[in-house]
Parts: structure tokens; C-alpha cells; sequence
């Protein structure tokens, strides 16, 4: 069940052939008949985008959100910095503990 399926040598392709056989006399008709250059239209203008409207009541939100924002990123930053530095501490001391144990095994 686990073995390979390699076919029979008289069935399998030669590294230097290829099984699908290469596209030789292959003539594309033009596009079109006409013989003329074809024109280009002139680009059109870009739709006109709607002023965005600041308003005393959006502008304390914005500011709401982004203080609200800063101060996520603050907490979450500062809670992987407290667990990095309690797991140093912790293996410190075990690192303390396992060295002490291991230097005077008959002071126990």
C-alpha cells in the first residue's frame, strides 16, 4: 500500500522527451481588417471625492479613540515586558537553587 507506483520502463518518458508535444505552425489572425491607428480617448477625469467634514463633535471623538488606542497599545506592550521579566527572575532562581544543590551535595 506504502510503496511507490513507478511505472514499467517500456511505458515511461525519457528525461528528454516531453509528453506533450510542442505547438509548431500556429498562425494568429489579425484582430481586426481595418488598416488604420487606432485613436486613443483622452482619459477621464477623476470622480470628485466628497470633502470630509470635521466637525467640534467627530474631532473629541477622533482624539477619544486615539488616546483610548494608544493607551491599549501602552498596556498590552507593557504586560509582556512584566512577564518576560518575572519568567528571567524565576529562572534565575532556579538556576540559584540548582547550582547550590549541585555544588554541596554533603551539607545536606
Amino acid at each position: 500500500m506504502f510503496t511507490p507506483k513507478i511505472p514499467p520502463p517500456d511505458t515511461a518518458p525519457t528525461p528528454g522527451t516531453s509528453l506533450v508535444p510542442p505547438l509548431t505552425d500556429l498562425v494568429h489572425p489579425p484582430a481586426s481588417a481595418c488598416h488604420h491607428t487606432p485613436t486613443v480617448p483622452a482619459p477621464a477625469a477623476p470622480p470628485a471625492r466628497p470633502a470630509v467634514q470635521l466637525t467640534p463633535g467627530s474631532l473629541l471623538v477622533a482624539a477619544a479613540g486615539g488616546t483610548a488606542m494608544v493607551l491599549v497599545v501602552g498596556t498590552v506592550l507593557v504586560s509582556m515586558l512584566l512577564a518576560t521579566a518575572i519568567t528571567a527572575a524565576s529562572v534565575a532562581v532556579c538556576a540559584v537553587v540548582l547550582r547550590s544543590l549541585l555544588n554541596r551535595p554533603n551539607n545536606r
